[in-house]
């Protein structure tokens, strides 16, 4: 009962905020993986037709719906070979960080735009359309951040695990590989349980905070010429 009532009550901002990260950012995350294999010299992703923004070509219908509701969620993931590049090692390394770096390059283009915005909402506090953008900024930024962060656990199958089977030693990588279905479970534990909640929010607040820091001269330039 609790869970169909705090669904009715999400504020439409973080809602429409979670529809843009649905129609745009998982794409571009998935697309992101698919443009740097391709510059390593795989073109898996191309030839599936995966080397686009086009919402339609990577949405997975449960991970999106989740995301809607929850604010976590998942795509379809690009496929890619490691066989077909040019150095497989540094390809899906690489391949496995472009994901979860365009999720922090688009929190940071987030916090850049509420830096621009907040000093005409605070010249402006009884606007509704400029308190509605700064929500909207707010939830687009956290959820990207939060986003990439999840992606980042080494545990398959997140990107994590596979830039961290990448850096291990060959008989420990083995082992990631050859118990890949029995950690994905674990991971599902670990979600389910609330245990990672933690750590992941502490990470993603220190990420935001960062962020704020390196751009606070924006805010700050833009009151000095208001």
């Amino acid at each position: 009962m609790n869970f169909f009532s705090n669904l009715f009550h999400i504020n439409r901002y973080v809602i429409l905020a979670r529809v843009v990260i649905v129609l745009l950012i998982l794409p571009l995350h998935e697309f992101a993986h698919g443009w740097v294999a391709r510059k390593f010299g795989d073109d898996t992703a191309e030839a599936a037709g995966r080397l686009t923004v086009n919402p339609i070509a990577h949405l997975d219908p449960f991970g999106s719906v989740l995301l809607l509701f929850t604010g976590f969620g998942w795509a379809k993931p690009v496929p890619i070979n490691p066989a077909r590049m040019r150095n497989p090692r540094q390809g899906v390394i690489w391949t496995s960080l472009a994901g979860p770096l365009s999720n922090l390059l688009a929190a940071l283009v987030g916090i850049i735009l509420l830096q621009v915005e907040v000093p005409f909402l605070n010249q402006h506090l009884d606007n509704v359309v400029l308190y509605g953008i700064y929500y909207f900024l707010q939830g687009f930024v956290s959820i990207n951040i939060s986003l990439a962060v999840f992606n980042l656990i080494p545990i398959p199958p997140l990107d994590g695990s596979k830039v961290l089977m990448m850096l291990l030693p060959y008989r420990q990588s083995m082992w990631m590989q050859q118990r890949q279905q029995m950690l994905s479970i674990l991971l599902w534990i670990l979600i389910l349980t609330g245990i990672l909640s933690t750590p992941l929010s502490w990470i993603s607040g220190w990420i935001m905070k960062f962020f704020i820091l390196i751009t606070n001269w924006i805010g700050t330039l833009i009151q000095m010429v208001l």
